[in-house]
């Protein structure tokens, strides 16, 4: 298992090599179900999200050694957006050729770039809000984790918690402290 401090913003980097399983398995761990889920919000049959998650990873795998990340040229994150919404486009295209009266999804129903790349951006933070926690999550105790989740997520009192955890109250917000601290290093590594 990876070093879970090991800096995850050279994944972009590590992914040109197609040897590094590691790098390559934490990369599908985290953008596959986004990719997946952008493919059902439209529409997509469970089979069809599978391959358009599939055919898009393919086409990342084959430029990544290409791939040069520069920030003033937009994120890496816009850049598969547009795969993603390219290879949707390019799948719609392909039913609607097929099939001319059906319930599919038409390519006309997309909506326009700038929401859809909204709700992309939205999905994609909410992936990597739940990747990190889970890493985190594997990395400390659970009554840390606990109080983390208790105070920040579900947004009970920290005595509350401090009682049902048998902690103080002190020692609930530092545990909640260093996990938001943790996750939003984790986050910022990738984003």
């Amino acid at each position: 298992m990876s070093d879970p401090h090991e800096t995850r913003a050279s994944l972009l980097v590590r992914i040109r090599d197609q040897r590094d399983g590691q790098a390559w398995s934490q990369f599908v761990e985290i953008y596959s179900p986004l990719i997946y889920g952008f493919g059902r919000k439209h529409g997509l049959q469970d089979a069809d999200a599978v391959d358009l998650t599939q055919e898009v990873l393919r086409i990342v795998a084959r430029t990544a050694e290409r791939f040069e990340y520069d920030a003033k040229l937009g994120s890496f994150r816009g850049w598969l957006f547009t795969i993603v919404r390219n290879e949707l486009r390019t799948w719609l295209n392909r039913q609607q050729r097929m099939v001319v009266a059906t319930e599919s999804p038409r390519l006309e129903d997309l909506p326009d770039d700038a929401a859809e790349s909204a709700s992309w951006d939205q999905e994609h933070e909410r992936r990597l809000f739940a990747w990190a926690a889970e890493q985190i999550q594997k990395e400390i105790q659970p009554a840390t984790w606990q109080a983390f989740w208790r105070t920040a997520v579900e947004g009970q009192a920290g005595k509350d918690v401090a009682a049902d955890l048998e902690m103080s109250v002190a020692a609930v917000y530092l545990a909640k402290s260093r996990v938001m601290a943790r996750l939003k290093e984790l986050v910022k590594e990738l984003g």
